[in-house]
């Protein structure tokens, strides 16, 4: 990731700059966490797990805005976002799992 701060941006181009090289990180991370999203889907068929787990979803939550507050990020933002990416997930690995059953492990 990049070790620039805002702070050390002269200018706005400068700091367009930086924000072009935080979103371009930011894209490469969420593919990265689809790739992981579809071994989870390989795993879970070998072990008979659903794509929906309720408690695992609410787990991740439960993190993201613990992160979020470390950050100095609106907590109820990053949820929004999360809850989001997490049924777009869901959807992703439902697609080749079939159905939304909602079992726990």
């Amino acid at each position: 990731m990049s070790d620039r701060r805002p702070e050390d941006c002269r200018d706005m181009p400068e700091l367009r700059a930086l924000i072009d090289t935080l979103d371009a990180e930011l894209v490469a991370q969420l593919a990265l966490r689809a790739r992981c999203i579809d071994r989870a889907v390989q795993i879970k068929r070998g072990v008979g797990l659903p794509a929906r787990i309720p408690a695992r979803v609410e787990d991740v939550v439960t993190k993201v805005r613990a992160r979020a507050e470390v950050e100095g990020l609106d907590p109820d933002l990053v949820e929004a976002l999360w809850r989001r990416l997490i049924e777009w997930s869901i959807a992703r690995e439902e697609r080749t799992l079939g159905g939304s059953d909602d079992h726990t492990p």
